[in-house]
């Protein structure tokens, strides 16, 4: 069992074993697993972080946005280095990286360093996911793949779930730097499986290698993400949101041209040309928006206006994770027979309607009533993002959706990080204004809240435009054979990122 060499799909050939295909199958797991926990346990330690660090939220979600910037500029390389050293090599390689990212933000000194430390952790964990998928895809036969993804699919469930949880606990009774050095013992553990039990892939030999985009693409993401949120915190005339967006929009008007252009483009753009996966593509960033660029204030609001406790409210994030759990296998059920349509608008309707009535909470709005809204975003969620991302690969000719992935994946950890970065400086600039407009004497908690309500809403807006827009998906008509039901439901999986 030890380092079997997969060329092809050879693996498919040979006869089935879920008992030799199991310890491959942990050691992607519990790498995958590591990562998905990180990301969803920092949020709960955001007010913890800017307490520490005696700094503002503005700094400190930075160390947020620089993780999805760092995410979604490798996740492109990831075909291009499994094509030149082998799946298992880089596999490995980048969980080390995550760890070696983990441990140094687990002794920052600084929101500086933090910050610098987790786009390391970035830059490592973001091919985690998508080699770590293509192991598995190539790993299992046709037949069986559906039931194999299942299996991954249950602790990439769990994870967003109990990451909060488990962050919560570790900020409250042990120490924040514990919700990043605990990622030491799980990597070792998942490195040394991997050595042991993945399978060794063919290399491809020499691959082609698109410079200029991999220049290009993280200056112009990262830079926008900037200018955005400069302009929204400070003003959309500050020198910082007209440097970074001008210097991020010129560098993506050229990359789009030299991408469209290259033979071997990092990424395939010539797909856009297909109106219905534009208008799929278009549909899921709105969805990313409104719902990542929002989730990131809950927990906030919850322990800088309701002084909750980190443990606390990982708790009251349960709800979400569940539903959302439950929502995912039904939608991927239900597209089947009703096609993406439907799905999309009951499940962005959904998340609209919980998003609004979260814009009225005040200082002491009941748990229930906030529960219930967290539950009905994760439902909407589950609903909606696996249809949607079925359909956008549907819409893809299918010779080139191994090249699409990379595309929505980095697009959609974009999309949330400009979410962030936007939301995140629009709450404090509105803050300010609130705070401003309130008689002297008044509590600085209404006019806090109040920024809380103008976040929600905006999101809310944001989720109803995807209301109008999920009225005009149809079913694409898709070029060459049309792939199985479960080879759709692993596609879109393997779409859903961090």
């Amino acid at each position: 069992m030890s380092n079997p060499t997969i060329q092809g799909d050879s693996a498919a050939e040979a006869p089935f074993s879920l008992r030799a295909i199991l310890p491959p199958l942990l050691a992607i797991i519990v790498g995958m697993i590591m990562v998905i926990l990180d990301s969803t346990a920092v949020n709960v330690a955001v007010p913890n972080l800017v307490q520490y660090f005696e700094t503002d939220l503005k700094t400190v979600q930075w160390a947020i946005t620089g993780y999805t910037l760092a995410l979604a500029a490798v996740i492109p390389l990831a075909g291009y280095m499994t094509d030149r050293f082998g799946s298992k090599q880089v596999f490995l390689t980048t969980v080390a990286m995550f760890v070696l990212g983990s441990v140094l933000c687990s002794v920052a000194q600084t929101s500086a360093q933090l910050v610098l430390f987790r786009v390391i952790q970035g830059l490592g964990g973001g091919m985690v996911a998508p080699i770590g998928m293509a192991m598995v895809f190539r790993l299992a036969p046709a037949e069986r793949r559906g039931s194999i993804m299942g299996m991954l699919g249950i602790p990439m469930l769990l994870a967003p779930a109990l990451g909060p949880i488990l962050s919560g606990w570790l900020v409250e009774y042990v120490s924040w730097h514990w919700i990043f050095l605990i990622n030491l013992p799980i990597g070792i553990v998942g490195i040394i499986l991997g050595l042991k039990y993945l399978p060794v892939t063919e290399k491809k030999g020499r691959a082609h290698l698109d410079i200029f985009g991999i220049i290009l693409a993280p200056l112009a993401f990262s830079m926008l993400a900037y200018g955005v949120n400069q302009g929204g915190s400070e003003s959309w005339s500050s020198t910082g949101a007209i440097v970074g967006l001008a210097v991020g929009g010129a560098a993506l008007v050229v990359f789009v041209i030299i991408e469209l252009l290259q033979k071997f483009p990092l990424l395939e753009l010539r797909v856009f040309r297909s109106s219905d996966f534009t208008r799929g593509i278009i549909i899921s960033w709105v969805t990313q928006a409104a719902l990542f660029g929002s989730m990131l204030f809950v927990p906030l609001y919850l322990q800088q206006i309701r002084a909750f406790t980190p443990l606390e409210t990982g708790l009251i994030l349960l709800p979400q994770a569940l539903a959302s759990g439950v929502g995912m296998p039904l939608g991927g059920r239900l597209f089947d027979r009703i096609g993406a349509r439907p799905l999309v608008f009951v499940g962005l309707s959904i998340i609209s309607t919980a998003l609004f009535l979260l814009s009225g909470v005040t200082v002491d709005t009941g748990l229930p009533m906030i529960m219930a809204c967290l539950a009905m975003m994760g439902l909407g969620m589950g609903l909606s993002m696996m249809p949607v991302n079925t359909h956008v690969l549907n819409s893809a000719p299918r010779e080139w959706v191994t090249r699409v992935t990379p595309l929505t994946a980095a697009a959609q950890q974009v999309v949330v990080s400009f979410a962030v970065a936007g939301m995140t400086g629009y709450l404090t600039s509105q803050i300010t204004t609130h705070t401003e407009e309130m008689a002297p004497g008044g509590n600085p908690l209404v006019a806090a809240v109040q920024g809380f309500n103008d976040v929600f809403f905006l999101s809310a807006c944001i989720a109803v435009a995807g209301v109008v827009l999920s009225l005009i998906l149809r079913r694409p008509k898709t070029a060459g054979a049309v792939p199985s039901p479960e080879e759709q439901q692993t596609d879109a999986a393997m779409m859903m990122g961090h």
